[in-house]
């Protein structure tokens, strides 16, 4: 078990132990006169081609004019770049992983991973379970991912669920990668657009008892109003029919606002998003942090009036000749004024050491301006990261779909997860990067067939829970004495799928894409497929028991990869299908 540990240590940071490898082969090569002196720079280890090796680096490419410029000065002939690789190659200490490593012109080095020790790896993952794929790059950094945070004016429309998946999975990245994660929503109530969704819902409510009164030219019209309207009547009778104005509207306020939330929480939990605060605006002016906020400001001399309205020196962070409203000449807050108080809140009272904030494509301008505005408070504007997120397309029969069947107005979230399930939204709304658009299609989402990849990858993982049911039942049981007998090219193959997951997961995180979970998921899937096509798991032959049980082991291993990458996409793993 302690073998299995260093083993697992190992394929984490294979990349990283290869350019430790290539730094040492470098330094010794200098110390024995292969190659002059000269700084060596970053090394970079990476996936070269297929056919290529399992891992590749372009360095001396990179260096050969360094080399050659020190050799000139000592009067020395140039070196070609696959001449240094050969040097390189040449000092590079031995690894229990590593197989060979080899030039390849111009002047690439290639490195092959051990067929012994990849067999060993499905050992290695069957006992350790999830923990072989956690890396831990946090070192446990608080990070605040904020998400959703749609007005609280309405049922959330089906367009808002991209950004559900793509902050809960990036959230569930960061946890399993040594963050400390807090998810938050950000509810917007404060401000005129509560007041005008007030008075149509007080509208709606008197409407309910015969009341010939219209909502507002400027409400909300969708039939949603009327459904919140019956839930205050059912709970409050007409008991707020006849309140004056100034006291209907907080109330009507109130009430809805709460009925949103809780929609709004169980829509999610069918999505299987949870959030850790739900975050009120108005809370930002009841506990003075706005306030806090214009005194340090003006304090710095970066607020100042004109036209009757108070601005932010936005141009003196930012740059540029535009500064921001910060507030109104009636007296409120601009929207960059609740934006810069809300980030003072997360990095200074709270104490935030990454905030990541998703938000849809059409905020790109503020997502620009926001971070560098932070200097103000003297908060580093690299803290801030805002994810963009693309329009999604609903269509059925190639045909756009624009309106709710049930009710006439907006497609709502709850009415695609009904439809289609949790995990085909998941992997359909995360399979395209943050910045594209998606035309989600309503029929292959449903569809149960390999032409579904949602069905295709969670089959793969119902096909290996069914094969070591069978196997129990017959007798066998996974071991790892024989792990030596995986050699087929479609086992070790998969092993080499399973080994990528780490760099996936770091590579999602580094980028804050997490459309690569989905592409590796249906690439795992379908390198499993391929070895179950080719190597017979259960043999008949006693005689083969051995190679049976290594390949159990070998199931076990693609069924633990298999789940992992649909738990981080938040997706189920089903048993049976």
């Amino acid at each position: 078990m302690v073998f299995w540990h260093i083993l697992h240590e190992a394929i984490i940071m294979i990349p990283t132990q290869l350019e430790d490898l290539i730094h040492q082969a470098l330094k010794k090569a200098q110390k024995k006169g292969d190659l002059p002196k000269f700084p060596i720079p970053p090394i970079t280890v990476t996936r070269p081609r297929r056919g290529q090796g399992d891992y590749s680096t372009a360095l001396p490419l990179q260096i050969v004019k360094q080399v050659n410029n020190a050799l000139k000065e000592q009067g020395g002939d140039k070196l070609a770049p696959i001449q240094i690789a050969e040097i390189v190659i040449k000092r590079l200490p031995p690894a229990d992983f590593l197989d060979r490593a080899e030039a390849a012109k111009p002047g690439f080095i290639n490195f092959h991973l051990s067929p012994a020790w990849l067999a060993q790896q499905a050992g290695v993952i069957a006992q350790q379970g999830p923990d072989y794929f956690k890396i831990n790059l946090g070192q446990d950094k608080k990070v605040q991912v904020e998400f959703v945070s749609a007005n609280p004016t309405g049922p959330l429309h089906f367009g808002g669920a991209r950004n559900a998946a793509i902050g809960d999975v990036l959230a569930r990245l960061l946890e399993n990668s040594g963050y400390q994660v807090q998810r938050e929503y950000y509810v917007n109530d404060r401000g005129a657009q509560m007041d005008t969704f007030a008075r149509t819902l007080w509208r709606r409510y008197q409407q309910l008892f015969g009341l010939d009164v219209d909502i507002p030219p400027d409400g909300y019209p969708g039939a949603y109003m009327i459904g919140y309207a019956e839930k205050i009547r059912e709970a409050h009778g007409d008991s707020l029919l006849h309140l004056p104005e100034e006291e209907a509207i907080p109330r009507f306020r109130d009430l809805g606002l709460q009925i949103v939330l809780d929609e709004l929480k169980t829509d999610l939990a069918l999505m299987d998003v949870h959030f850790d605060t739900w975050f009120s605006e108005q809370s930002l002016y009841d506990d003075g942090t706005f306030a806090r906020v214009f005194a340090i400001l003006s304090e710095q001399g970066d607020l100042y009036e004109k036209d009757g309205a108070v601005w932010f020196r936005a141009s003196k962070y930012i740059g540029g000749d535009k500064d921001e409203v910060f507030v109104r000449s009636n007296g409120e807050p601009g929207y960059f004024a609740s934006d810069i108080t809300y980030h003072y809140h997360k990095f200074v009272v709270r104490g935030f050491d990454w905030v990541i904030d998703v938000w849809a494509v059409d905020h790109q301008n503020q997502a620009k301006r926001l971070p560098p505005a932070l200097k103000a408070f003297g908060i580093d504007p690299n803290r801030l990261t805002i994810v963009l997120y693309d329009l999604v397309t609903l269509k059925r029969g190639g045909q756009e779909v624009k309106i709710s069947k049930r009710s006439g107005d907006i497609i709502t979230l709850r009415e695609v997860l009904e439809e289609v399930g949790s995990d085909a939204a998941r992997y359909f709304l995360l399979s395209h990067s943050n910045e594209a658009r998606i035309d989600f299609d309503l029929d292959l989402a449903v569809a149960q067939s390999n032409e579904n990849p949602v069905y295709y990858i969670q089959y793969a993982h119902a096909r290996s829970a069914s094969i070591l049911r069978k196997a129990a039942e017959a007798g066998f049981a996974p071991n790892s004495a024989h792990l030596d007998l995986l050699t087929c090219p479609e086992e070790l193959a998969l092993l080499r799928k399973m080994l990528q997951l780490p760099e996936v997961v770091a590579f999602a995180l580094e980028k804050l894409a997490p459309h690569h979970l989905p592409h590796y998921a249906l690439d795992l899937a379908k390198t499993y497929t391929n070895f179950y096509g080719h190597c017979r798991v259960i043999a008949t032959d006693p005689a083969d028991k051995p190679l049976t049980e290594a390949r159990l082991m070998l199931v076990q291993a693609a069924k633990l990869t298999l789940a992992y990458v649909l738990g981080l996409m938040g997706m189920t793993a089903p048993e049976k299908m």
